[in-house]
């Protein structure tokens, strides 16, 4: 085959297989926009009965260092309106940055509410999992509510996220989450991730049945639940610790409830290398989740396989058509899930910055195949094909 036949014909099928993941990504921005709206309209909270018997709940809260907005962040969940719960604040090092804050929390909540725990429980390389073994150690109640120390919470927090567990067949319930607080541009393409991108795939595997899932960031189980699936020790070796949890849990032939109640999660990067690394280990952690699930998004990333279209087609009339109208559905239907469905104002003023992240998330997209290292708190780690993390050098 001559040498212009053979590259007009590898042309034309990189055009193809470019052009199917731009019309398919296209389609499921619509799609998502339509599950959003169902979503919003639809996903009420349960009422509570007013005999309803609430349980004493111990809220889990394992810190490491400071954060953006710590204390506040951390004294929402002080001021829960709940009848009787404990809050759990953990770090494993008395030298955290962190503590000084956690003890001028417990002095002016007083130690019935508010507990800190100062306890290194290394049970394996995850260090959210050792962390908050530490805080379970001083948990007074069997309701167990863990929420990520950089979640700020709602006074009805509790109302919302306890009342599923009173069903037998639940065994455990979860809360979304959206980015907030984003200053600068690296953190604002953090919170398009999460809030254009990661969310409202998580609307659409949830109201279309596509995936049953767990997220970490909020979640409300009992003490025999965690104690069935093997308790907090057996899911410290793994990256994505919620998703292992949520498995087990289905396994057992319980289910997961996913709330339609949302709770904002601070984003605090300290320069744009910190924001590639999460991008690549937040799509390390998919990866490592769901493998052919992770595999799948690539057919539905519109914006770059379409600007990758008109690039091969040498800008023709038709595959500008096509670069117009992904980039086009792609802004306006993350515009109305974030604005309408998730009420997130910050993400629409950040929208501009939207192409950009989806030309990015390609790149991370390919780099969590090529890389089999994950960074976990300054140390490296060797990601498994079980989701499972080994230290590269010995942990302390």
């Amino acid at each position: 085959m001559p040498l212009q036949d053979f590259i007009r014909a590898a042309r034309d099928l990189a055009g193809w297989i470019f052009l199917v993941p731009a019309v398919a990504g296209t389609v499921y921005s619509l799609l998502s926009l339509a599950t959003a709206a169902w979503w919003r309209m639809r996903n009420r909270p349960a009422p509570v009965p007013s005999d309803f018997r609430w349980p004493a709940v111990s809220l889990l809260k394992p810190v490491h260092g400071l954060e953006k907005h710590l204390e506040r962040n951390l004294r929402s969940a002080c001021t829960q309106d709940y009848p009787d719960y404990q809050v759990v604040f953990s770090v494993e090092d008395e030298n955290d940055e962190a503590l000084p804050i956690l003890r001028k929390l417990e002095l002016e909540f007083g130690a019935e509410r508010v507990t800190v725990a100062v306890e290194r429980r290394p049970a394996g390389p995850n260090g959210k999992i050792n962390n908050t073994i530490g805080a379970l150690a001083h948990a007074r109640h069997d309701t167990l509510v863990i929420s990520d120390s950089d979640v700020r919470l709602q006074p009805d927090y509790l109302k919302t996220i306890v009342p599923p567990l009173a069903d037998p067949a639940n065994g455990c319930a979860c809360t979304l989450y959206k980015a907030a607080c984003a200053n600068r541009w690296f953190e604002k393409i953090e919170l398009l991730t999460l809030n254009a991108d990661f969310m409202p795939n998580v609307v659409f595997a949830h109201v279309t049945g596509a995936s049953r899932f767990l997220l970490g960031a909020s979640t409300a189980l009992t003490r025999t639940t965690l104690r069935e699936i093997g308790g907090l020790e057996s899911l410290a070796d793994y990256l994505v610790e919620d998703y292992e949890m949520g498995r087990r849990v289905l396994a057992r032939g319980r289910r997961i409830q996913v709330l339609g109640s949302m709770v904002d999660t601070m984003v605090d990067l300290k320069d744009p290398a910190q924001w590639w690394g999460h991008q690549v280990y937040w799509d390390q952690n998919n990866r490592a989740a769901r493998p052919l699930a992770y595999f799948a998004t690539a057919l539905i990333k519109s914006v770059p396989f379409a600007f990758l279209y008109a690039l091969v087609r040498a800008g023709s009339p038709f595959s500008l058509l096509v670069s117009a109208t992904a980039l086009g559905v792609r802004m306006i239907t993350a515009s109305l899930i974030m604005g309408w469905a998730f009420r997130d104002r910050e993400g629409l003023a950040s929208i501009w910055l939207l192409p950009l992240r989806d030309l990015l998330a390609l790149v991370s997209w390919l780099l969590a195949y090529t890389q089999r290292t994950t960074t976990w708190r300054g140390k490296e780690f060797t990601l498994t094909r079980d989701g499972r993390l080994v230290a590269r050098t010995p942990v302390p």
